[in-house]
């Protein structure tokens, strides 16, 4: 699958290590930047990867900041994003089985490595559910008007 990436100078490291897993696990990388630790504005990066994944250009998004909130806002401004910040395993994978969200945002703050692997692994791997969750979808993305 091809996965969008985007992150400000406070994610940089943490999506350097994502690219790597991404890549060990047989993924295509678009990367978004930021391409360095020099301060700049996550909303550029996370909207340039949120479109991607709107567009149908990447199946998937994951998105860094210092919180992973600032980041994950920006994403979901882009229609048709659905976009759950995640601190933990749990998490990655409940957003995908009810929300089928479309990109993750992580805090690369709160955060380290490892616990970001899995996060990836679990996001990727886990299928939406559909069923009574399919209909509260469908109410979710007809609030986008």
């Amino acid at each position: 699958m091809k996965i969008a990436l985007g992150c400000d100078h406070g994610g940089y490291d943490l999506k350097q290590h994502v690219v790597q897993v991404l890549e060990r696990l047989g993924h295509e990388v678009e990367d978004f930047g930021c391409f360095s630790k020099e301060s700049c504005d996550y909303p550029d990066f996370g909207a340039a990867a949120a479109r991607a994944v709107a567009e149908g250009k990447c199946g998937r998004g994951i998105v860094i900041c210092t919180t992973g909130i600032g980041i994950s806002i920006a994403a979901n401004k882009v229609k048709g994003i659905r976009c759950a910040h995640c601190a933990d395993c749990l998490q990655a994978e409940m957003t995908r089985r009810h929300n089928d969200a479309n990109m993750m945002a992580i805090g690369a703050g709160f955060t380290g490595p490892n616990m970001a692997e899995r996060m990836v692994e679990v996001f990727l791997s886990t299928e939406f559910e559909g069923g009574r969750h399919a209909r509260r979808l469908d109410k979710m993305m007809a609030l986008e008007g």
